[in-house]
């Protein structure tokens, strides 16, 4: 089949990677004409104009995005003609902070109180019902810790509504956590269902810096209670697909804090680390193929973000159980330049080679 990608990025690069073997091909519509996905010399649009959409449409045989900031209409307008997945209907609920929190608690899936924010009053009437500590947030965009703003004191209320800029935001309370953890999931056309396992996630300013799957001691409970919520999600919203959701683990057990409507920075470990990997599943599901297996190659895996700088790739390569993903972007602060898969056998094998690459880690 002919798979067109919204977005020319490097989850648009890793989907036709694992989708080539699968006798697929690939059309993406970017920016500009120096993208991760576009650099490999694959089929593409420059730039999301109504021409470039409509250039895409012609080519493929079936629609996906990189993005939940991808433009509903854009999706409405090609649906007409051939399928978007995941549907237009995900798309619209998961770019929207308060329209997810409001679809959990329909589910009553566990998350944080919330309130809509579109003003400095309504900011300081849901600070004295929600309380403090608490985050203010953009309700639409913002990624890697970027339209947040943490209130812990009275005196931050002006200088939080005014770093939003006047945008519509949502408040939500702090939530107390252990740690942060996230599922990922694929749904297909028929409605099977395939779960990785829950996988530990640490962030340095907002942005994943390490990935340990599986997550350790986790019980079959708490893995179980994870997949019943992905479950009723991804069937509530007929979702074909892989999705990701972003959980806290609490004192009083798992809360639900976002979705991501498309693979995961959380699931790159999966290249190596499964025996499907996250971008395989999803191509396998929108395009009606069986759903692969989720089983680990190895008992334990992780992941690496590389941030703002190469760094040594040399001692990467050199290392047996490592395997690096270069996204061919130039270094910027803060910029996602590629990520570092390792497995091990043992514990204290992956601990040790994580050491071995503290350097790409925040100090």
């Amino acid at each position: 089949m002919k798979v067109g990608v919204l977005g020319a990025g490097q989850l648009g690069r890793m989907l036709a990677l694992s989708g080539y073997p699968l006798n697929h091909k690939f059309g993406f519509s970017g920016n500009t004409d120096d993208e991760p996905a576009t650099l490999l010399g694959y089929t593409f649009a420059k730039k999301n104009t109504s021409d470039n959409i409509d250039f895409l449409v012609e080519f493929a045989d079936v629609i996906t995005f990189e993005s939940e900031n991808t433009d509903v209409g854009i999706v409405k307008k090609i649906n007409k003609k051939i399928p978007v997945y995941p549907n237009e209907k995900s798309l619209f609920i998961t770019q929207h902070r308060g329209r997810e929190k409001a679809l959990f608690n329909q589910l009553n899936i566990p998350c944080a109180p919330y309130q809509i924010i579109n003003s400095l009053e309504d900011l300081k009437t849901a600070i004295h019902t929600i309380g403090l500590p608490a985050i203010l947030k953009t309700t639409m965009g913002g990624y890697d810790g970027k339209g947040q703003f943490l209130i812990h004191h009275q005196d931050q209320i002006n200088d939080a509504w005014n770093s939003m800029n006047g945008v519509e935001s949502i408040l939500e309370g702090f939530v107390n956590f252990k740690r942060e953890l996230s599922l990922i999931a694929v749904r297909g056309i028929d409605n099977s269902h395939k779960y990785y396992p829950l996988v530990e996630n640490t962030h340095h300013q907002g942005i994943l810096r390490l990935t340990i799957a599986p997550a350790q001691n986790i019980n079959k409970k708490v893995q179980e209670t994870a997949q019943h919520y992905m479950q009723i999600l991804l069937d509530e919203m007929s979702y074909v697909g892989v999705l990701t959701i972003e959980l806290f683990e609490t004192e009083n057990g798992l809360m639900v804090n976002e979705m991501a409507p498309r693979v995961h920075n959380s699931g790159h470990w999966s290249i190596e680390g499964a025996n499907t990997s996250q971008f395989e599943n999803h191509i396998r599901a929108i395009t009606s193929m069986p759903l692969g297996d989720t089983t680990l190659t190895h008992p334990f895996c992780a992941m690496i973000n590389i941030i703002s700088q190469l760094g040594d790739i040399d001692a990467v390569l050199k290392m047996p159980n490592a395997h690096l993903h270069l996204y061919d972007k130039s270094e910027r602060k803060n910029r996602k330049l590629g990520h570092i898969n390792m497995t091990a056998d043992s514990q204290a094998e992956l601990e040790n080679s994580i050491k071995k690459l503290k350097d790409f880690l925040p100090k």
